[in-house]
């Protein structure tokens, strides 16, 4: 006669306390009252990162197509910026 032993598991954690919930809910709440909000248009124009690489790419392009003049790579790398992140000027 075989007798199966009941495995002990480990007791679980207690969980967060109340007061502690509802302080984390206090403050995501009071920080989504105060952010800053982002101004929308009447376009449906999405914002999206652009990468350096991305940006130095384009700001290349733009370089040739001026014919290489140097003077002018603050005004290609802004230029690049404000066309990839789609605020155009």
């Amino acid at each position: 006669m075989t007798e199966k032993e009941k495995k002990a598991t480990t007791p679980k954690k207690p969980r967060a306390s109340a007061k502690r919930e509802a302080s984390k809910s206090a403050t995501t709440t009071l920080a989504a009252k105060t952010a800053p909000r982002k101004k929308t248009t009447g376009s449906n124009v999405k914002q999206m990162k652009a990468s350096h690489e991305q940006i130095a790419l384009l700001a290349h392009r733009y370089w040739n197509e001026r014919g290489r003049q140097h003077g002018h790579d603050a005004e290609d790398w802004l230029r690049a910026e404000h066309e990839l992140m789609g605020k155009a000027s």
